[in-house]
């Protein structure tokens, strides 16, 4: 089955436009799917982005489970598709096995660094984007008590959760509860797990619950909703999951890292290295729009955009989690 779908993905080359000939973009999602409402479906968009504005058609792999990667990735790579671009960490062992292999092709990894000239690896500064969201949770709780659920127990997850705990610290939380759904890639899609984990920090006293979790976000903003809380959500936009209950979305742009691969690859432009994409560079951000206006105050806003000027300029360090998994705020 597996090498149907494989050949069916790659006999999509048939249908490219000829003036594609040099670039056939491909992008492999995590597990999830690309439907997932965050991580995987940001990184769609931004294919979609590509496809729209240029006409050229790229193929996908939506990945099931971990066997499947190196195969896909290699059918890719000998079908000559490029830039080939992987949503996910997970993905690392692949890319090494077959990246050394296709020196001529480009590929791009999000969220891990493998250091090989034709990969670009691209790297959030997910702490960055946690921290404001964190400054808006503590500013709308009432109870002063906030909470942060993760998916997989992993230090990326680390990252956002460290950040939203110094934000809401620093804007009057006196209490920020934090969970895991889980410590294997089941955790990214478990929405009625996270359902129940939020359902007992609002028990705990929580009134603002922030998922970095995947699909299992899904599950959290739907329990805050129900339980008359306010969610955050995360990667993509997701304020109009529970319109006028999702308080922002911390904004991960794995879209754009994804069509700027896609069209740095068309331009003759991709380079591989390291780039780390913080509030400076536009990598994340905070969600404003009209499911959540009426939600942020003026002085709300005012407050976490001074953050966020004060983060850009450098006058203010937002910490992660040290060596020994341990964060300072």
């Amino acid at each position: 089955m597996k090498r149907i779908v494989l050949g069916l993905l790659a006999a999509t080359a048939m249908v490219l436009p000829a003036f594609a000939a040099d670039v056939q973009p491909a992008i492999l999602y995590d597990l999830g799917g690309k439907f997932d409402k965050s991580f995987n479906e940001a990184a769609f968009h931004g294919a979609e982005k590509f496809k729209t504005e240029t006409g050229i058609a790229y193929v996908e792999f939506e990945v099931s489970n971990a066997s499947q990667r190196e195969q896909a990735l290699r059918r890719f790579a000998e079908d000559g598709r490029n830039p080939i671009v992987m949503a996910g960490f997970a993905w690392e062992d692949a890319l090494k096995a077959v990246a050394k292999e296709y020196p001529d092709l480009n590929f791009a990894i999000i969220d891990d660094a493998v250091d090989l000239p034709n990969v670009r690896s691209l790297v959030f500064k997910e702490n960055e984007g946690s921290y404001l969201v964190g400054i808006l949770a503590a500013m709308a709780s009432k109870s002063k008590k906030v909470s942060f659920i993760g998916g997989m127990d992993i230090p990326l997850i680390r990252k956002f959760e460290c950040g939203y705990v110094g934000g809401a610290k620093s804007a009057g939380a006196t209490d920020v509860i934090q969970n895991m759904t889980g410590d294997t890639p089941a955790a990214w899609n478990d929405p009625a797990k996270g359902g129940e984990i939020a359902k007992t920090q609002i028990d705990q006293g929580s009134d603002v619950v922030y998922a970095a979790a995947g699909g299992t976000g899904v599950g959290v903003l739907q329990a805050a909703a129900d339980a008359g809380k306010l969610g955050i959500g995360v990667d993509s936009n997701q304020n109009g999951l529970q319109p006028g209950k999702v308080l922002t979305s911390m904004m991960k742009r794995v879209d754009v890292a994804v069509y700027t691969a896609f069209m740095d690859g068309k331009n003759g432009t991709f380079k591989g290295g390291l780039q780390n994409l913080g509030l400076k560079e536009g990598g994340v951000d905070y969600a404003m729009d009209d499911n959540n206006k009426a939600l942020v105050t003026d002085e709300m806003k005012a407050a976490v955009e001074k953050a966020k000027a004060d983060i850009i300029a450098g006058k203010l360090e937002v910490h992660d989690y040290t060596a020994d998994n341990a964060c300072p705020y």
